[in-house]
């Protein structure tokens, strides 16, 4: 069963933490084809916060996120999601933890294309068995500007309202961690822009924790930290970060990797 206190052998980490990674260890493939994505990482993100996960290609950052979101399981260490521990339940009740707890933006917004705008909103709540709040959905519609395009499809949506539509389906259920992969890979900048936006409002508005995983500094520059990534392993982290300043870190990524974190 999924633990909501922590291990008596392992560091609890701060009361007001939203994840909690203790060495967590991914390696895919085996013997000479094996590849470790995340090398023994331990970390630990305040609530209400907004961090970037930053790497090149192949550095670990989507495993990161997988693991840490609990849509992946890792070889061992400890994850830890708003106080519960992830790792050891079994599959029906992380899904159902997963549901209540967590949403997900992905780069290619995952809709349903026959669903509305507004039936994909609520398809989580669904799912969960959960009471659906009409007036409530359509205010966090609203909220992401779509309040006029509740009955549209997908195909009638540009990237940018699609994406929107993925920020209200993972609000709406109200989540205490939201996991973004590569939020804005496919739109435009107006669209990019807009999306950041509403993903820096869920944190400082609503009190959500935000992760998302990027490759564009300038979407980095939105979240209140970044965490570097390299060879699976932590390789620094920058505070109140700008574009120029965190394009100029990715350059030099991989020159000063820790042995160990």
């Amino acid at each position: 069963m999924l633990r909501t206190g922590p291990r008596q052998d392992q560091d609890p980490g701060p009361a007001a933490e939203a994840l909690r990674l203790v060495k967590v260890t991914k390696t895919y493939g085996s013997a000479d084809s094996a590849v470790t994505a995340l090398d023994g990482v331990t970390l630990g993100l305040g609530r209400g916060t907004f961090t970037a996960v930053m790497g090149p290609s192949g550095s670990g950052k989507s495993t990161l996120l997988q693991c840490a979101a609990g849509l992946d399981r890792p070889d061992s260490g400890i994850v830890r999601v708003d106080g519960t521990e992830l790792t050891g339940g079994g599959e029906a009740e992380l899904t159902k933890f997963r549901r209540g707890r967590i949403g997900f933006v992905f780069q290619q917004y995952n809709l349903l294309e026959t669903l509305t705008v507004a039936q994909n909103t609520v398809l989580p709540l669904k799912l969960a068995g959960r009471r659906v709040d009409r007036q409530r959905v359509r205010e966090v519609l609203a909220a992401v500007g779509l309040g006029d395009r509740l009955g549209h499809r997908p195909d009638q949506l540009s990237g940018g309202q699609r994406q929107r539509v993925a920020i209200a389906r993972a609000l709406v259920t109200e989540p205490r961690v939201i996991f973004a992969d590569e939020p804005t890979g496919a739109l435009d900048t107006r669209s990019a822009r807009d999306v950041l936006r509403l993903l820096r409002e869920a944190v400082r508005v609503h009190g959500r924790t935000v992760v998302m995983v990027t490759h564009d500094p300038v979407a980095a520059s939105y979240a209140d930290s970044v965490l570097f990534l390299a060879d699976g392993r932590l390789a620094g982290r920058m505070d109140g970060p700008m574009a120029d300043a965190v394009a100029e870190r990715l350059a030099h990524l991989g020159d000063d990797v820790p042995a160990g974190v």
